[in-house]
């Protein structure tokens, strides 16, 4: 076994690194319909007609594949032109606005508005305008416009989460997911457009979701009445719901703690140190998280759910969980200098290499029971590439697509009025931007 493969800045895990980001681009290029929405992608990328092709999984190609052109991938602009081409016409409400959450295979529309599929639009958007692909401004200048007026709710400093087709009726489900993934989309944008009110809006939403970290030991609540109460007993008769499941989901806690960072030295970085208690935080989250999951029941790999009390509750095994905390652990060890999570790092990405990586057909597995063993009850084939292929690029000296940019010699298009001295790692450019400087750290 070769252990320097698994270290964290090490020639051997850099390359490791670089050729799996390569292989899932050539995994995922059959994704495109005709029109350009995302077909679900099956075992070996093959895709799954029968499935609705959805508007958040047509995002996460866009947001990819910009990345990918940037990084020189030679298929990458034409795929992200594609998938902004089916978020801008057969993926679009022209009549009621906004984006549908799907198409059905025989080309019917999936009822309903979710704030979830709306994030991942302007996600898709920013690394468009960022790759320069074709009409990616429009599409940002759309879905900021949409989200802003049906989505965010300034006085809450929060997010709704899902409306009817027509923008009549708001369901009064509020949740975390598609604030967690507002909160990833929010930071984009305002590295983007220089539009700060953004990361504002970023930083309200995590001031939230610590105070509710806090009061239940660092296990964040995920759902939750129209009053924003937790809802702790959600979905206990379905467990393994995919987007609601019950109790709390230790990837999204692992996941929370690298937003929150990269919230924090964006917005304060070195000043007066007011970074720290975000930090202090993020560790509590992500330590709350790997000391519920990791191993907890006699087996590499991270369960699902746990109880409130830490419990497992769903012990399978998802793949963007352990795709989060590959980009967590290194985080967290570049921002701490502590060697713990060097080791961590080390560990799950012996896991990736040995169990979930699917060396045969590409990507990885997206399910696996208790023992390892590959099941889909939950999340079958292999339906995108977006968690696997940011784990490939944010332990690495990259990890967003404005540091892709910036590595690349793009230029960003709009002026910063604050800045901050540092050293871009990858090609050793001093930059001027305060707000970048996790992004390169």
């Amino acid at each position: 076994m070769n252990c320097s493969k698994y270290m964290i800045d090490t020639e051997e895990n850099k390359a490791f690194l670089k050729e799996n980001a390569r292989r899932l681009l050539e995994f995922g290029q059959k994704f495109p319909s005709p029109g350009g929405s995302s077909y679900y992608l099956g075992d070996d990328g093959t895709p799954w007609k029968e499935r609705p092709r959805q508007t958040w999984i047509t995002s996460r190609m866009a947001h990819v594949y910009s990345l990918g052109k940037m990084l020189g991938f030679e298929e990458g602009d034409k795929l992200a032109s594609k998938a902004i081409e089916g978020l801008l016409d057969e993926l679009k409400d022209k009549e009621n606005g906004g984006w549908y959450s799907g198409i059905a295979a025989d080309g019917s529309i999936l009822p309903g508005k979710q704030c979830y599929a709306h994030a991942f639009v302007i996600l898709a958007a920013t690394s468009g305008v960022q790759a320069k692909v074709s009409n990616a401004d429009v599409l940002l200048n759309d879905a900021l416009k949409l989200y802003d007026d049906k989505f965010w709710r300034e006085d809450e400093g929060l997010a709704v989460d899902t409306w009817n087709t027509e923008f009549t009726v708001l369901d009064t489900y509020r949740g975390l997911n598609a604030n967690m993934h507002t909160v990833e989309a929010f930071l984009a944008v305002a590295d983007v457009t220089g539009d700060e009110k953004y990361r504002v809006r970023a930083g309200r939403i995590i001031d939230r979701v610590l105070v509710w970290a806090k009061e239940n030991d660092w296990r964040i609540p995920e759902h939750f009445t129209e009053e924003w109460q937790p809802n702790l007993q959600c979905n206990i008769d379905n467990p393994a719901d995919p987007f609601k499941p019950y109790g709390a989901t230790p990837g999204h806690g692992i996941e929370w703690a690298r937003l929150i960072i990269q919230w924090a030295l964006s917005t304060y970085g070195d000043a007066d140190n007011a970074a720290a208690p975000y930090i202090e935080s993020a560790e509590a989250l992500y330590n709350r998280a790997v000391d519920d999951a990791w191993k907890v029941d006699g087996a590499p790999g991270l369960v699902y759910t746990t109880d409130w009390k830490g419990n497992p509750v769903v012990h399978d095994r998802m793949h963007w969980t352990l795709a989060e905390a590959i980009n967590t652990s290194s985080v967290l060890y570049r921002v701490t200098c502590d060697p713990k999570y060097a080791g961590q790092y080390a560990e799950f990405m012996q896991y990736l290499d040995e169990v979930v990586l699917d060396h045969e057909t590409g990507s990885w597995f997206h399910q696996l029971d208790a023992g390892n063993k590959l099941i889909g009850t939950v999340w079958p084939g292999k339906s995108d590439i977006y968690h696997a292929f940011q784990a490939m690029l944010i332990p690495g000296d990259v990890s967003s697509a404005t540091a892709i940019a910036l590595c690349q010699g793009y230029e960003i298009e709009h002026l910063w009025k604050e800045e901050y001295n540092f050293v871009c790692q990858k090609c050793k450019t001093r930059m001027q931007d305060r707000r970048l400087k996790l992004l390169f750290v």
